[in-house]
């Protein structure tokens, strides 16, 4: 849920299953909102949102940040600035005799705001820096600038997934034998830990860590047992493989004395005298 509440969630184009892990949205109310995004149409604003049956002010208030609205009148709508701090912005550009869209876009502005002008007994200077830095990132609109997760449109089921997909992850659980990744499907694949890195892994959490976004990469699925493999390794493609080895031939044997075992003996010679089979010719005395 992290990793989704910090990058932020396109509200229009987003899964249920996506929008399960904003803080304060839960399975029910994700419904909510697809179901009342495809009848209504996309949401304008992030006051819109307000119209979803179920969603009252205390869910409102925490979700209203993480959900994003690309190409929305407020560009506000697009960042990570709450809603209850839009009054804030706006009284830092009107200070600066500029609209919202200016101070987002120009950093000379945004230098010229006097922080402490703005203090008050609920909003401290943390939460005020906290805001002229989501202004200055990327330093231009947001609209433009702004990258929020989901998972790859058109798969949803474990039936959609082909072996060889590339996909979008949100790791959800860690193990010593591997991690388990959501990736929209209504099952979690595992990412053994051998396909984790190229290189050797002991412990998963040296690499990775729950509700981290990854790209995994299916190279197994067993529908009938719910089962889905997935690898973090990149694929290899055939000129980067490695040549195989070819067999050795076995060396053949130098030895000068097993040389010798190997000459072929000369056969004894038959119907002859012992000394003749050894060329020694014998005298005997008279």
């Amino acid at each position: 849920m992290s990793c989704v509440n910090a990058v932020g969630v396109e509200v229009n184009t987003a899964s249920k299953e996506l929008l399960t892990y904003v803080s304060g949205v839960g399975p029910k109310l994700a419904e909510r909102i697809v179901r009342y995004r495809n009848e209504k149409g996309p949401f304008e604003s992030r006051q819109d949102m307000r119209n979803v049956s179920g969603l009252g002010e205390k869910t409102f208030e925490q979700c209203a940040g993480f959900l994003r609205i690309r190409n929305a009148n407020n560009p506000l709508d697009a960042s990570a600035v709450h809603p209850e701090s839009y009054g804030i912005v706006s009284a830092m550009a009107k200070n600066l005799n500029c609209s919202v869209m200016d101070l987002i876009k120009n950093s000379e502005l945004r230098e010229q705001i006097k922080l402490h002008d703005y203090v008050t007994d609920t909003v401290g200077l943390p939460t005020l820096m906290d805001i002229k830095d989501e202004l200055s990132k990327p330093g231009r609109d947001p609209r433009k600038q702004f990258e929020a997760f989901s998972f790859t449109e058109g798969v949803n089921e474990i039936k959609d997934l082909k072996v060889g997909m590339e996909l979008p992850g949100i790791i959800t659980n860690l193990t010593a034998f591997g991690v388990f990744v959501d990736i929209g499907v209504h099952q979690d694949g595992l990412v053994h830990i051998s396909e984790l890195s190229e290189h050797f892994v002991k412990d998963p959490a040296d690499v990775v860590k729950v509700h981290q976004t990854v790209k995994v990469r299916v190279l197994e699925i067993d529908i009938g047992r719910k089962r889905i493999a997935l690898s973090m390794k990149p694929e290899r493609k055939p000129e980067q493989e490695l040549p195989k080895k070819e067999k050795q031939q076995p060396k053949k044997n130098i030895n000068k004395k097993d040389n010798k075992k190997d000459k072929p003996r000369s056969e004894p010679r038959k119907n002859q005298p012992f000394g003749d089979t050894l060329d020694i010719k014998l005298t005997f005395g008279s």
